[in-house]
């Protein structure tokens, strides 16, 4: 009787295909089931027997991680691992894995697109020349690069690449961080300084953080307030860093003069939005990771990632590799 091929399994995906993941698994030797999840039973029931699974936005949960005793290895398609409960699958012995740097140069480049835009006013003059109107005082004051503070809240690699981008446009960059002192520097010479004066001083911010508890609605309205009047906001990293509700409210006061948001806490952005009531407001569709190069890598690393797992293999971009390799002899783990 032949032997049955162990089986990986992409809950969900919006890529269209999954050419590069099925070769990667292929030549592994597993057989690749993919499926539309977008609940736990429907994760549960795709999984059945699967050493790991690769999922996009499916949840995988305590509830999910109980059900799938043969599971060796979560990745997840992208940097964030917000949809999946780490501690529970650290719990049951299961590798979670992300792909943290494929998107460094896409992410970074979005980000300074955004800003450029924002701080040449272009949101603002295209919508209203379509409307027929040459004014330029839709987008009143515009000030040159040289002039600009570009913030940088959160100094990571794509936070990073960032500041290096801004300053090449010459502006000044400053950012924050808890991993560096204030009046310390990066080591790519990015200026530190407290979260006080980066909120003070920026004339355009741009967030650059991960979502965990800590970082939930981090920009709020008491945040909004020690900002510079007429700041503008660049999001590429979580839409829920950021109170959606508390920016309205900044953006109706002139407290925040615009905003380039690729991330959003609804995501599709609804049309009923009120965030598109503002002119100076650009959105983009989650884009800012993609680009063809991008986007090739993070399929093929996802893939990777968790069949190296399952053949034994150490991960570098395993999340919870330590606490794993924490657990008590007899409680085995997959790094």
């Amino acid at each position: 009787m032949q032997q049955q091929m162990p089986k990986v399994v992409i809950t969900d995906c919006d890529h269209g295909s999954v050419d590069i993941e099925r070769g990667v698994a292929e030549r592994a030797g597993y057989e690749l089931v993919v499926a539309n999840c977008t609940t736990e039973a429907e994760v549960i029931a795709a999984a059945q027997g699967a050493a790991a699974i690769l999922t996009q936005y499916a949840p995988v949960t305590e509830q999910v991680l109980s059900a799938l005793p043969a599971l060796v290895a979560v990745g997840r398609y992208g940097v964030g691992v917000d949809t999946v409960d780490v501690d529970a699958a650290t719990a049951h012995g299961v590798a979670v894995c992300n792909v943290p740097d494929y998107g460094t140069e896409d992410v970074s480049d979005h980000a300074i697109a955004h800003a450029v835009a924002l701080l040449r006013g272009l949101p603002a003059l295209d919508t209203a020349l379509r409307r027929g109107s040459a004014d330029l005082g839709v987008a009143r004051p515009l000030h040159r690069f040289s002039a600009t503070t570009f913030g940088v809240y959160g100094l990571g690699l794509i936070g990073e690449a960032t500041a290096r981008k801004a300053r090449g446009l010459g502006m000044r960059v400053i950012g924050t961080d808890p991993r560096y002192a204030a009046g310390s520097s990066t080591p790519d010479g990015t200026e530190v300084v407290s979260e006080a004066d980066l909120l003070a001083e920026a004339d355009l911010l741009s967030l650059h953080l991960p979502l965990l508890p800590q970082t939930k609605h981090l920009i709020n309205d008491a945040t909004f307030a020690g900002m510079k009047p007429g700041v503008k906001i660049v999001n590429t990293c979580r839409g829920g860093v950021m109170d959606t509700a508390a920016l309205v409210r900044a953006l109706s006061s002139g407290i925040v003069a615009g905003a380039g948001l690729d991330v959003f806490e609804e995501e599709p952005l609804p049309l009923s939005s009120a965030l598109l009531q503002f002119e100076q407001v650009m959105v983009t569709p989650h884009a800012a990771w993609y680009s063809e190069e991008s986007f090739t890598e993070l399929k093929r690393r996802a893939m990777e990632n968790i069949l190296n797992v399952c053949a034994g293999a150490a991960v570098p971009n395993t999340v919870n590799a330590a606490a794993l390799a924490a657990r008590p002899a007899g409680m085995g783990s997959h790094v």
